[in-house]
């Protein structure tokens, strides 16, 4: 009987993230087991190696002449990881959610040997994006356009990512996205105790609103009721917010300011509409969108009948002017 030379155990690759570097995928672990030796690129955190009982990865040459080996990388383009790929190992590669791997483009990209406009940003820099990129959402909710609000979602979402990645360099007060995101989740579910903690019940969205800013109150420790808002909102959402904050704490509306002028006019507009229930932010907005709709629809006339729109007089624009 002829007896044939054993096959060399095959070699693998395994990929894991650079964010989630503890995170295996399942296939690899048998492999692993059954390595003749485990090694790590030099990018990939020490706890992981000694967790792994990983060796120091020797060079690609070295790595692609023996049989049986798994390198653990965080990345396919690392040397060790295409030598081996090109001598045939397998690749295992773990399996990164969506949000991890944006976290991760963010980082390449602001990292050394990156993008040099994304690595000069700061967040003044980034103020105005931030701005212009959640009116964007705003227009693409309003208009239905589904295809538009994934878009733009993932925009704002660039913005939030980008700032964390700023905010992860400060010098005396670093935190990253993931602290972020912790912080938010402690928010969430101590704003919910209803929820998350088997408190008292909470049977209306009003309820829960009026218990949100108690709790938010009690939280921040804050000596006023008109603490938190932000005044850099748009005029007539700040003027909303401060009706409806004061609202809650019975301030009447005879002290708003007095109507003397345009802007206590206005304010007054304001607060006593979400006071009642009604954004006045959005509602201005439409109907200014409205507005704007009826100016083109009145050109367009104006050109049918042979008029230039911006040679028109008062009476040519009211002849043009679209009917209700």
């Amino acid at each position: 009987m002829t007896s044939y030379p054993a096959e060399p155990p095959a070699s693998a690759v395994v990929l894991v993230s650079a964010a989630l570097p503890e995170v295996l995928p399942v296939a690899a672990w048998p492999v692993l087991a059954s390595a003749q030796a485990v090694y790590a690129a030099d990018d990939v955190p020490e706890a992981t190696r000694a967790a792994l009982g990983a060796k120091p990865a020797p060079g690609p040459e070295g790595l692609a002449q023996q049989s049986g080996v798994v390198l653990v990388a965080t990345a396919a383009h690392d040397p060790g990881a295409e030598a081996l790929a090109r001598a045939g190992a397998q690749v295992l590669a773990t399996p990164v959610p969506p949000l991890v791997r944006a976290a991760e483009v963010i980082d390449r990209l602001r990292s050394p040997g990156g993008c040099p406009w994304d690595a000069a940003q700061t967040h003044e820099s980034l103020l105005t994006y931030l701005v212009e990129e959640t009116y964007e959402l705003l227009d693409a909710l309003e208009d239905g356009d589904r295809a538009a609000v994934r878009e733009e979602l993932g925009d704002v979402l660039l913005q939030v990512l980008f700032h964390a990645r700023v905010a992860a360099e400060h010098d005396t007060d670093p935190f990253d996205i993931d602290e972020v995101a912790d912080e938010l989740v402690g928010k969430l579910v101590s704003r919910h105790p209803h929820v998350f903690e088997g408190g008292e019940t909470v049977h209306t969205p009003e309820h829960q609103q009026q218990r949100w800013e108690q709790l938010k109150q009690a939280e921040k420790r804050r000596d006023s009721m008109v603490d938190g808002v932000p005044l850099g909102q748009p005029a007539a959402a700040l003027a909303g917010k401060l009706g409806q904050r004061t609202g809650r704490h019975g301030v009447p509306p005879d002290l708003f300011p007095a109507p003397d002028d345009e802007g206590g006019r206005m304010f007054r507009l304001a607060a006593a509409a979400r006071r009642a229930g009604i954004d006045p932010e959005g509602a201005l907005r439409a109907t200014a969108k409205d507005f704007a709709s009826r100016v083109r629809a009145a050109e367009r006339t104006a050109r049918q009948r042979g008029l230039d729109p911006a040679r028109l007089d008062p009476d040519g624009w009211r002849a043009c002017w679209p009917g209700d």
